[in-house]
């Protein structure tokens, strides 16, 4: 086989042919040289292989509300066995894209509306999956937030939004677990489409960021295969026409494209397959590993689910009157629609696993039709049902059509058959527990009062039948937390106003304010905020210290388990930064970890904070920038959570700010030098009995402040000799 080092013994059509696919799923091979085809597939949560069916892992939407970056580790593991298995070679995923808006009809297949929550669990689900041998491919790089004409709108975002929110998980992603693929993304960002973006595929990832694997592109991105290649993209997919394929050669020798720049793809491709076939043997996939697989499922599934809301009534009670309606009890939501669908191995409903272990009889109504129509007869059956029950577990959720890849939601409410069905069984006189099956938020203020309990299910695979049933009768204990928040309404959402934008562009308005930045910074009320979810045990927050090591700032608490019952906190710790020059949010999550305790138990966490904690990045400097001050730390259960406070305080790095001609006369006036040069030189002529410009009054530099030095120059009155403006600029600055 022809190696990366070796790229040399290959003719130019060779090369070429190299950087894009031969079909929907592989490369091209060249057999003379040993170069074998590379498959690859779609694999957020299960591998997609020519239908055959695969375990069925929660996808993201219910992954990251687990906070556990080990158990992604071993969920990435598990993925790439089972893609080694099939003789697959590259996993198309994870997704760490910004939950920018609820509506987002790929929100499923996210992490979190936070980058650094996304950013640590992307990382170890890359970890777990090319530890087997299996290349990731992390995506969709860089700004895929929404459906609606994701192939050709553009994402108008300032570079500082860019660099903080949109960017920061890919950034976390590539320098910690060093992804072998990195896929982009189909929309334009600020006018130019990403795979054939130079500034984000090489400047950004390469230059900065130090990225040295392959980028593919998402299927049928690439509309410039010549421009791609020039601006860092490696592989097209799938597979051109054979007149397409020829355009790259005729570019190179017409003098349109340099054939360095198709030498360095195609040796990136070489580089992927010398990894990707240097993995050991596949283990069988025959039953035992399907069932090890399901049993990991069931595990991961049950650390997901987030309780809301909780009044007492959940753990069941073993031998309680117990009720089930809604017809996604049997018939489960469990994974989204589009290109991560997969066939599963199994699949476990809740009905099933309920009745599996709940001793007294479980009747079961189901309330409404999938499809939404009305149906007053399965409501009066549902109505029926929890009249005699003590306790009707009512599941309420989105249908399949209701959210997709492909296409954004328009609303944020639960269908209304499904509502009437919850309203008649509230009307009676039993306790009403709520599960929840959706791969986005929706709103709960249709049930929330009413109801004693909800859990959030999300979507959680092919076991969160089993799952729910765990979490519900306590054999396990939950302890998800939300990665996204809850609002009241569509309408309180930051991108409201700017989702999904005008046909071509979509206008990032609320700039770095996403999510809890925005609810927080305003003191909105929401439903439930972000890293918010209970357990069925509790847990205190004490001893807080904030030590400054040099360049690092380490923050530890002790957390103790309160309750009676063995149960995981998950701590958080928030940033408040110094004030600076622009507006930043209330406080930032910047670290967290996932503890379990037994009863009475103490744990100390230790967390780590380096200066891009504490940074913002300038939007003039181009640089991230720690301003010197104080600044505030939090350790708290949620966003709006927070038991403990401390603070350090930060020398910062700002550079310090030259006054020139072209600067204020506030900003001169705001300097000691400045100010004691501008008292001196804007005098009247001696003897003309004058008194002093008028400029230097508090009031005239309030309103006439923002005027450049060398402008006010120029009114009569200031004083001040246009010519010797730069030598005074010189003395101003010591």
């Amino acid at each position: 086989m022809i190696h990366a080092r070796d790229l040399d013994r290959l003719t130019l059509e060779e090369r070429a042919s190299l950087t894009t696919g031969s079909g929907l799923w592989t490369t091209r091979a060249i057999e003379r040289a040993g170069i074998p085809e590379l498959r690859l597939t779609d694999g957020p949560h299960g591998v997609r292989w020519e239908e055959i069916p695969a375990t069925c892992f929660p996808p993201a939407v219910a992954l990251g509300s687990s906070w556990d970056a080990g158990l992604l580790v071993r969920v990435g593991a598990a993925l790439g066995a089972e893609a080694a298995a099939f003789g697959v070679h590259v996993l198309l995923g994870p997704g760490v894209n910004i939950k920018r808006s609820p509506l987002c009809g790929r929100n499923f297949e996210y992490l979190s509306e936070d980058p650094h929550v996304s950013g640590v669990l992307g990382a170890a689900l890359i970890e777990g999956v090319q530890s087997t041998g299996v290349a990731a491919s992390l995506k969709h790089f860089a700004v895929n937030n929404q459906e609606t004409n994701r192939m050709q709108v553009s994402a108008e975002v300032d570079e500082r939004t860019l660099r903080e929110i949109y960017l920061a998980a890919f950034e976390y992603a590539v320098k910690t677990a060093r992804p072998w693929t990195v896929m982009c993304s189909y929309n334009r960002i600020n006018g130019e489409y990403a795979s054939q973006n130079h500034w984000l595929l090489t400047e950004v990832l390469r230059d900065e960021w130090g990225y040295d694997g392959m980028v593919v592109s998402d299927w049928g991105a690439v509309g410039d295969r010549v421009a791609a290649l020039r601006a860092g993209l490696d592989l097209e997919m799938p597979a051109t026409s054979e007149a397409a394929a020829a355009l790259v050669p005729a570019a190179v020798r017409g003098g349109d494209l340099a054939e360095a720049d198709v030498d360095r793809s195609a040796r990136r491709v070489l580089q992927l397959a010398d990894r990707v076939t240097a993995r050991p043997p596949a283990q069988p996939y025959d039953d035992d590993m399907k069932e090890r697989h399901h049993r990991l499922a069931r595990e991961v599934a049950g650390q997901c689910a987030v309780l809301l809301k909780n009044d007492g009534v959940l753990p069941l009670a073993p031998a309680a009157s117990l009720a089930v309606v809604g017809e996604l009890a049997r018939t489960p939501r469990y994974q989204g629609a589009g290109s991560s669908k997969l066939v599963p191995t199994r699949l476990d409903d809740a009905l099933t696993e309920l009745r599996a272990v709940h001793t007294p009889p479980v009747p079961f109504a189901a309330g409404y039709r999938l499809d939404g129509a009305p149906d007053p007869a399965l409501v009066a059956e549902a109505r029926a049902a929890a009249e005699a029950a003590d306790v009707t577990v009512v599941f309420l959720g989105l249908p399949d059509g209701e959210e997709s890849e492909g296409y954004d939601r328009t609303h944020l409410d639960l269908p209304a058959a499904q509502l009437a069905a919850f309203a008649a069984v509230a009307e009676t006189a039993t306790r009403v527990v709520v599960v929840l099956s959706a791969g986005g938020v929706v709103t709960t203020t249709a049930f929330d009062d009413r109801a004693g309990a909800i859990l959030a299910g999300w979507l959680l695979g092919q076991a969160g039948g089993g799952a729910v049933a765990d979490v519900l009768t306590g054999a396990v204990n939950p302890s998800g937390r939300l990665t996204e928040t809850i609002p009241l309404r569509l309408e309180d959402t930051p991108s409201y106003l700017n989702f999904p934008g005008d046909p071509d562009h979509v206008r990032y308005g609320e700039g770095v304010f996403v999510g809890y930045r925005y609810h927080d910074a305003v003191d909105g009320p929401v439903a439930y905020p972000f890293g918010h979810g209970l357990s069925y045990t509790t847990f205190a927050y004490s001893d807080l210290t904030v030590v400054r090591r040099d360049d690092t700032v380490e923050v530890s608490a002790v957390i103790t388990n309160t309750g009676t019952r063995q149960g995981s906190e998950v701590p958080q710790v928030y940033v408040s930064a110094p004030a600076a020059d622009v507006r930043r949010p209330l406080r930032e999550l910047r670290a967290f970890t996932k503890v379990t305790l037994a009863p009475g138990e103490s744990t100390t966490v230790v967390f780590s904070l380096g200066s891009r904690d504490f940074a913002y990045f300038h939007p003039t400097r181009r640089t991230w920038t720690v301003e010197e001050g104080t600044a505030l730390i939090f350790v708290g259960a949620s966003s709006r959570d927070l038991r403990l406070s401390g603070e350090v305080k930060l020398e910062g790095n700002a550079p310090e700010s030259r006054l020139t001609p072209d600067s204020s006369l506030a900003e001169w006036m705001a300097t000691p030098g400045g100010r004691a040069v501008l008292s001196r030189e804007m005098q009247p002529p001696a003897g003309s009995g004058l008194p002093p410009s008028r400029f230097l009054s508090d009031h005239y530099v309030k309103t006439v402040g923002s005027v450049p030095l060398s402008r006010l120059a120029r009114i009569p009155g200031a004083y001040l000799d246009l010519t010797t403006l730069a030598a005074l600029a010189d003395e101003a600055n010591g």
